[in-house]
């Protein structure tokens, strides 16, 4: 029977409430998946479920993911690094809206052209972020608002 497991990951909401925990759902995933070349099983995440305005049906197709390692000026990568998890295909097409609690995050330097837009899902993980998932905690939200000050979403 096909196990569905849950990490603790940070929701950064759209509309401008403050981040808060969400359970990340993962169900088990055949290796031609983003994660084919580990040994352990690959798990594949369900971040949509938090993602307002995302195309239904599509599963990850609805969305991208970006991998945070470091933090600029560190000389080693982070034990557990993070990954974050953004909107990419909305139910009608329509640009997701600019993410209101990372806008406020930036402030001044804030740039529309590179916006984080929608709702914003971060999970941690160990070796690899398909395979080995762990719960983050409102601790690593220090290290995440850094993170965010400074880097803009990936261009698509």
């Amino acid at each position: 029977m096909d196990q569905l497991n849950s990490y603790e990951a940070l929701l950064f909401p759209s509309d401008g409430r403050p981040p808060s925990l969400v359970q990340l759902m993962t169900s088990p995933m055949s290796s031609t998946h983003h994660g084919s070349y580990t040994t352990s099983p690959s798990r594949m995440p369900h971040p949509e479920v938090h993602m307002d305005y995302v195309a239904e049906g599509l599963g990850s197709r609805a969305w991208k993911y970006h991998l945070v390692e470091a933090l600029d000026g560190m000389n080693r990568k982070f034990a557990n690094p993070y990954i974050i998890f953004y909107p990419t295909v909305s139910r009608d097409g329509m640009p997701f809206p600019v993410n209101k609690c990372i806008r406020d995050i930036q402030s001044r330097a804030f740039k529309e052209e590179s916006a984080w837009r929608g709702n914003i899902v971060i999970a941690k993980y160990r070796d690899n972020p398909f395979s080995s998932m762990i719960d983050a905690s409102m601790a690593d939200f220090p290290i995440l608002k850094n993170y965010l000050l400074t880097h803009g979403a990936p261009r698509q």
